[in-house]
């Protein structure tokens, strides 16, 4: 593998072909508004990536419920009110380049009470003071990631991606340990599976023939067995419902949790499983080119760039021209960020979460 087959465009069942391996992951940024409208700060940061040379480009998560926000400044999908923003959101990026994807989200037990009130989730959950959906509520929720699907679609975006991951609210019920329903969403694999399963054919029914949908799952964390998350990727592989599977691993190359699974990376357990028509990704300390080829030489069809996408929004150019590029070592002066397209709020969301500004 060499950095030249980074660039390959890779094609998929539906949707338009990227022109890289290359993309965007959807990183948390706290730019947007209190009301989930697009501020000019997420505009930038994003078509930024777009002309930077992203194959393709994927918005932060989206909550597709004013219930199910997760963090200060989250762009929403939730109303009407949220299209104009969109629109000329979609458009930006298409003129800059990459193909567009909107990532679909509701935090469940893990939204600020400060910010919603009151948290729901697929159970009852003292530690955070949440309460468990009704049955209705979550045929609700599956009509309301369907009908954000739509209006992501509307808005003239290639695709979305419905977030099953980092134990966020479809993650929860996909969890033997959070989910203690007894209803049809509850107790069985196969009953834990159903919402986000739900969502996806919904999706697919809703929208165009041609419209593109990934799915991100995180196979650890938040109470996930490895050996269900694997049952879980050969569904949507049977499936066919989806066009690419995004792996957020938090690190692509570390060894799985579970004794009964370290005979392989983590990595490796998905890459060695049938796959059909879906391609697949992998997100986690993917910071260097060699890191890119690495992942792509284990079997992946693209990379996910986080953070090496914050410390160069032309992450892909720098590449194109260095087969041997190396990300810069943080933590920097926020000037760095400052000139890459990142906001003060982003900068000081980086400062204390992740200490990336000196």
């Amino acid at each position: 593998m060499t950095a030249a087959d980074i660039f390959s465009p890779i094609s998929f069942t539906r949707g338009p072909d990227w022109k890289n391996r290359l993309a965007l992951a959807p990183l948390t940024n706290q730019q947007s508004h209190d009301t989930g409208v697009l501020s000019e700060d997420e505009y930038k940061w994003l078509t930024m990536r777009a002309t930077g040379g992203f194959g393709m480009v994927m918005t932060c998560a989206a909550h597709v419920q004013a219930n199910g926000q997760g963090f200060p400044g989250q762009l929403g999908v939730w109303s009407d009110d949220h299209l104009e923003g969109l629109t000329r959101l979609a458009d930006g990026l298409r003129a800059g380049g990459a193909v567009s994807s909107l990532q679909l989200h509701h935090a469940g037990i893990r939204s600020p009470k400060e910010i919603v009130g009151q948290p729901v989730g697929a159970s009852d959950d003292a530690d955070t003071g949440s309460r468990a959906l009704t049955t209705e509520e979550v045929e609700q929720l599956r009509d309301d990631f369907i009908t954000a699907a739509k209006r992501a679609e509307k808005a003239g975006f290639d695709g979305v991606e419905v977030h099953g991951a980092h134990g966020y609210i479809l993650a929860q019920f996909l969890s033997p340990e959070i989910n203690q329903r007894d209803d049809q969403y509850g107790g069985s694999f196969e009953n834990r599976c159903r919402l986000i399963l739900e969502v996806i054919t919904g999706i697919r029914e809703a929208c165009r023939p041609d419209f593109q949908i990934g799915v991100r799952f995180s196979p650890e964390r938040f109470g996930q067995r490895l050996g269900e998350m694997k049952q879980f990727f050969s569904e949507l592989v049977t499936r066919d419902e989806v066009d690419y599977i995004d792996l957020s691993l938090w690190d692509s190359f570390k060894m799985p949790e579970e004794e009964e699974f370290k005979d392989k990376s983590l990595l490796q357990h998905f890459m060695d499983l049938p796959r059909g028509n879906v391609k697949v990704g992998a997100a986690g300390k993917i910071v260097d080119a060699e890191h890119v080829c690495k992942v792509l030489e284990a079997g992946c069809d693209f990379a996910m760039i986080g953070r090496a996408a914050i410390l160069a929004h032309d992450f892909p150019e720098k590449v194109r021209a260095d087969a041997y590029y190396a990300s810069p070592k943080w933590p920097l002066p926020a000037e760095h960020y400052l000139a890459e397209g990142i906001s003060p709020t982003f900068v000081d969301y980086l400062r204390t979460t992740f200490r990336m500004v000196s």
